[in-house]
Order: structure tokens, then C-alpha cells, then sequence
């Protein structure tokens, strides 16, 4: 899950090189952690926060088998 965060995230902002992509695992769920550079932040979380929302909504889909729930924190 973490290379499809990575490869949206890779895909929207305007430095790469900068995007880092964390997992956390906990007995109750599993938190994807984004990082980007400042000034590309606006690109990933869009207007109203729609592509956070699609970012969510792409990893919820792509994880309905899983057993934990996967959260994506963007920071």
C-alpha cells in the first residue's frame, strides 16, 4: 500500500525526490503516514481536500480484504 501512496503522491507534486511515505502498524489499524515538501502540500490535499479524500478513498478500496483498517495521514 505504501508504493501506491507514494506513486499518487510522486504523480501530483512538483518535487518527488521530497515525497517520504511511512507505515505504522497497531493491533487495531494501520496508519500511512505522507510527507511532502511545503509548497507542494496544496497539490496533495487539493481544494476542499478532494485528492485527500480520492487519496483515501483509492487505499480504502484497494484494502476492503484487510483485516485492520488503513487510515492515510498527510502531514
Amino acid at each position: 500500500m505504501q508504493e501506491l501512496v507514494k506513486f499518487i503522491a510522486c504523480s501530483l507534486v512538483e518535487h518527488p525526490d521530497q515525497v517520504t511515505v511511512e507505515t505504522e502498524e497497531t493491533e487495531e489499524a494501520v496508519t500511512i503516514q505522507l510527507h511532502v515538501a511545503s509548497e507542494d502540500m496544496g497539490k496533495v490535499i487539493g481544494r476542499q481536500g478532494r485528492i485527500a479524500k480520492a487519496i483515501r478513498t483509492l487505499v480504502k478500496a484497494a484494502t476492503v480484504k484487510d483485516e485492520k483498517p488503513v487510515f492515510v495521514e498527510i502531514g
